[in-house]
């Protein structure tokens, strides 16, 4: 499986949980509603995972895992 990066899945995450707090916070808003699922289904499709809840379980445990292996020009620098 492919695996997504780390810092985009990190945004992704943060994402994620504001807009969790902001259909806590308001329930009934159909547009905050919406971009939390479309959230939680790219969570899904990028761990591969089918709920919400599994997807975001498997992110932290990726991104608790070894930092990420910074990109091929940024080792040739040093």
């Amino acid at each position: 499986m492919l695996l997504p990066d780390k810092s985009e899945l990190a945004s992704l995450l943060r994402r994620y949980r504001v807009w969790e707090r902001v259909v806590l916070a308001d329930p009934h808003d159909p547009a905050a509603r919406r971009r939390l699922e479309d959230l939680a289904y790219t969570l899904c499709v990028l761990m591969g995972r089918r709920t919400v809840h599994e997807a975001i379980i498997e992110a932290e445990q990726y991104l608790a895992a070894a930092p990420a292996v910074p990109p091929a020009a940024e080792r040739h620098e040093s």
